[in-house]
């Protein structure tokens, strides 16, 4: 399970690094296009946004599968190791919860959006297909959340706080 789970951040956030990639060109030739012939690309501002509720998505699967989400320990960096880590697990439980609903109320918005008809203005491209590329990130996300809520580990077999290789506190340096 975690190989496949590897495997799959990996490749979603290369798809989101694309995409990145993508958009500063769409973005670059629009400029330009206004620039040199005073016209934009149309429907530029319509692929950015669309491009990136993707991106957003396809990153959020390796940032939960590395351990590195924020972690505000603000209140709880005196505490033991033993309740910061019963907080980090309960954290995680939220996370999953709330990854899922969110996963599951983009699919339902896909299927709401695909039965009216929704299309983006200018281009006139459906809707729903931003809304389906988004859910199974957030959905990989929940269930890589669960995964480490359950097993107490990441991705790289850490705890969520340990700090990864090269990356020591500031105090520690």
């Amino acid at each position: 399970m975690a190989r496949t789970f590897e495997w799959l951040a990996k490749a979603l956030a290369l798809t989101g690094g694309l995409l990145v990639v993508a958009i500063a060109l769409v973005t670059s030739g629009s400029i330009a296009g206004r620039w040199l012939f005073g016209e934009p690309l149309l429907g530029d501002t319509e692929l950015v946004e669309y491009g990136m509720a993707v991106v957003v998505a396809c990153f959020l699967p390796i940032c939960q599968w590395r351990g590195e989400n924020i972690i505000v320990d603000f209140f709880t960096a005196r505490s033991s190791s033993r309740t910061q880590a019963r907080l980090d697990r309960f954290g995680t439980v939220l996370l999953t919860l709330m990854m899922g609903l969110i996963a599951w109320r983009t699919g339902v918005g896909a299927l709401d959006q695909k039965n009216s008809g929704s299309m983006t203005m200018l281009l006139q491209w459906p809707d729903w297909i931003a809304y389906l590329l988004m859910t199974g990130p957030l959905a990989l996300t929940a269930l890589m959340a669960l995964y480490t809520a359950i097993t107490g580990r990441n991705g790289s077999g850490a705890h969520p706080r340990d700090p990864l290789p090269g990356n020591t506190p500031l105090e520690n340096r």
